[in-house]
């Protein structure tokens, strides 16, 4: 199963590292792709968005034309985690304006919101369906607010900090930053053992021929 990572900037090596691991660990058929390009994308049965410079990672989507189709292709089903800036890049609603919204999950970001670097932390949260996790929150955003579609799957001081609607996942903290694969097990279930196929109109993905 082909899994992408945009691979422009942020936590990228981490992720794939994370993703490595699960070969060995859960038994996963995962091979990693970097997505830089519209070609790449297309290949991919699911998508982390890492953290990062969420303005340096918007920017760089929009140049190499990966802006629109990464939008494109979610609407027609494909999953998509994004963890932290990859977080303010799939919300509806963030008050930069440097950043424009995928707007891909019905949630309202206030960037940086947690503290500087130095101000990172780790909190241990229980997770729906996963259990106690050690998260690691480094210049985090919130999440002010969410639609009623939107499924907490987390809280931290009351507050949200990992949501999902259907094929969407996003979280404010950093699952790469652990050695605990738990989470992006649970997202390689969301696409399926054998990845996903669309029920747009226009299948983007066809699992048989992984």
């Amino acid at each position: 199963m082909r899994i992408g990572i945009i691979g422009y900037q942020g936590d990228v090596s981490e992720h794939a590292e994370i993703l490595a691991s699960m070969k060995r660990q859960y038994k996963r058929d995962i091979e990693v792709v970097l997505v830089k390009s519209r070609e790449s994308l297309m290949s991919v049965a699911g998508l982390i968005i890492p953290g990062g410079e969420s303005t340096t990672i918007f920017r760089l989507l929009k140049e190499y034309s990966l802006f629109d189709a990464v939008a494109e292709r979610v609407r027609s089903g494909m999953p998509v985690m994004g963890t932290c800036a990859g977080l303010i890049l799939i919300s509806r609603d963030n008050p930069s304006d440097r950043v424009r919204s995928l707007n891909l999950i019905d949630a309202k970001i206030r960037r940086n919101a947690y503290g500087r670097q130095g101000e990172s932390f780790i909190e241990s949260l229980d997770i729906d369906g996963i259990g106690r996790f050690d998260a690691v929150f480094i210049r985090a955003p919130i999440i002010e607010s969410v639609g009623s579609n939107v499924t907490v799957m987390a809280k931290y001081n009351g507050l949200p900090v990992m949501i999902r609607d259907n094929n969407v996942l996003g979280l404010t903290f950093h699952p790469e930053l652990t050695k605990d694969a738990r989470i992006h097990d649970y997202f390689m279930d969301m696409i399926g053992r054998r990845g996903y196929v669309s029920i747009a109109k226009r299948e983007w993905y066809v699992a048989d021929l992984i």
